[in-house]
């Protein structure tokens, strides 16, 4: 017999691949790695870019890159995940093979789709191939097939739980991105900017490429013919139960690329480079929480529903209701804590990041709005990952009609608004989707907990009411003491308001959550 594999043995240590606690930590250091670089950047390039240029950089470029990434491997990404990974090294390597053979679907399809999203620019714009944004177009379609090659294997380590792998690889191409604009800006001065982006994309996903593929060639992990499991008498011995699923969340993320980027294809049909560049800041500082934690827990939570629901019947709706209740009520108080804060600190942030230039227009005005819905998004997400990690086939086809009908409702929502209110009014649009979403799936986990004790009113944390009560005292301090023109002497008597609110807060609701509190930061000591 060969000697275990090194993801195999990794695998192995993890006696329990539901625990959440693991998960979360090594997605939160790997979002906080892939995000925190970018936002530190991101505070330098936006002082040195016109509107227009930064326009193309946060909304047009990477609403492209999104869209073929996205409708190429989200299904794949959802679906493999809810595959079982036996821990013994025999189940390891035949599982491993029905796996990578639904997996390497996802590059014939991307290569299809890239095709199809070039072509599609082109068209639009009428492009030629000399034109410098018609090359950036092509070098984004390259920069996302290296990313795809390396999808089989991503999706290999994902179901591996080989966390430390990926935190590695995307800290290592995040800043090999950041590295490659900062020097190309600096240096070449004459170079166009939409292709200093493009290349900079086309490092990310080289280095994703090679930090994969290097990993599972060099360290000999698998054999290639796992890897690789393209012999002629075996192509049609594949798991069709999982190639169907792949199919059927394929298909949803056609919807769902809608709904979570269906802003940004507005605002590049409809309105101006300004309004883009303002909506961009404002995405990219106001998600920031979204993506440092929220995404990380929502996957984690994802994982942890998921193999929670295809184990044992005994207690499982007990676990699975206590796990419910837990994710919700900490997103629902970490949303709480931004709802109440944000909106009062939203211009001091962008005139500490960014500037006045950006501080004194629409921006700040937007980042209001965002910290109130970053509290609807938290709920969605965490909702959404137990209704797509426990629901069967036809729940799943029924939650994609549901999204059909959702995705019609917030393009409509979003063409009105946008014309009258700019991007205050696509944040709007977002936060009714995201409610429709939520009752939604409301509506689900109610009937899913039926015959159980699970109760939406257990999500609630104690003390959310002093938080509001801190909100309220932060807006009258924004108003009263907060002065534009004397902005850094009047900021510090307002800061220091929100600062003892905070503390009040947080002491109130630590002495009426103390266990709860306890548990998330000695979470290690939790399988559970």
């Amino acid at each position: 017999m060969s000697k275990p594999s090194t993801a195999q043995s990794q695998m192995v240590s993890d006696k329990d691949p539901t625990n959440l606690s693991r998960t979360f930590k090594y997605l939160l250091a790997t979002q906080f790695m892939s995000r925190g670089i970018p936002f530190v950047f991101n505070s330098w390039i936006v002082r040195h870019l016109t509107e227009a240029d930064y326009a193309l950089y946060a909304v047009q470029f990477h609403l492209f890159v999104t869209c073929i990434l996205f409708l190429s491997r989200e299904g794949f990404r959802r679906a493999c995940l809810r595959a079982d990974m036996k821990c013994d090294s025999t189940a390891v390597e035949e599982n491993t093979v029905k796996l990578m053979k639904v997996a390497w679907m996802t590059l014939p399809l991307g290569i299809l789709i890239t095709i199809a999203a070039c072509f599609f620019v082109f068209w639009w714009q009428e492009l030629s191939y000399s034109n410098p944004y018609a090359q950036a177009i092509l070098i984004n379609g390259g920069a996302c097939l290296l990313e795809l090659l390396a999808e089989p294997l991503y999706i290999l380590s994902q179901n591996l739980l080989l966390l430390r792998l990926r935190l590695i690889v995307e800290a290592a191409a995040t800043l090999s991105r950041c590295l490659t604009m900062y020097i190309l800006i600096v240096n070449q001065t004459d170079m166009e900017k939409g292709i200093i982006f493009a290349l900079s994309q086309a490092a990310y996903g080289a280095c994703l490429f090679l930090g994969y593929w290097g990993y599972f060639l060099l360290f000999r992990a698998f054999r290639s013919s796992d890897l690789f499991p393209f012999r002629a008498g075996n192509l049609k011995d594949y798991d069709r139960q999982l190639s169907n699923m792949c199919f059927l969340f394929t298909l949803q993320s056609f919807r769902k690329l809608i709904l979570q980027e269906g802003e940004k294809i507005v605002l590049v049909w409809l309105d101006t480079p300004y309004n883009q560049a303002v909506y961009g800041l404002v995405d990219k500082l106001g998600s920031l929480v979204v993506r440092l934690v929220f995404l990380p827990f929502e996957e984690s939570s994802y994982v942890t529903f998921a193999r929670s629901a295809s184990g044992p019947h005994l207690d499982r709706s007990r676990k699975l209701g206590n796990c419910l209740a837990e994710a919700l009520k900490l997103v629902l108080l970490i949303g709480l804590v931004f709802m109440a804060f944000g909106p009062s600190y939203s211009y001091s942030l962008i005139r500490l990041l960014y500037g006045q230039k950006w501080s004194d227009g629409e921006a700040s005005t937007a980042l209001r709005y965002f910290c109130v819905y970053i509290i609807v998004l938290a709920m969605n997400g965490t909702s959404e990952a137990f209704l797509h990690a426990v629901a069967n086939e036809n729940q799943l086809k029924r939650s994609n009609d549901s999204l059909l009908v959702f995705s019609v409702i917030y393009i409509v929502m979003n063409v009105l608004l946008i014309r009258s209110a700019g991007a205050v009014g696509l944040i709007l649009a977002n936060s009714l989707n995201m409610i429709l979403r939520i009752i939604y799936s409301s509506v689900f986990i109610k009937h899913y907990f039926q015959d159980s004790s699970f109760s939406f009113s257990s999500c609630l944390p104690s003390g959310w009411t002093v938080l509001l009560f801190s909100g309220v005292t932060t807006l009258i301090s924004e108003k009263i003491f907060l002065d534009r023109e004397n902005f850094w002497p009047t900021f510090f008597i307002h800061f220091s308001i929100g600062f003892a609110c905070f503390c009040v807060s947080s002491f109130v609701i630590y002495r009426r959550e103390r266990l709860f509190i306890n548990k998330i930061i000695r979470f290690r000591d939790h399988s559970d």
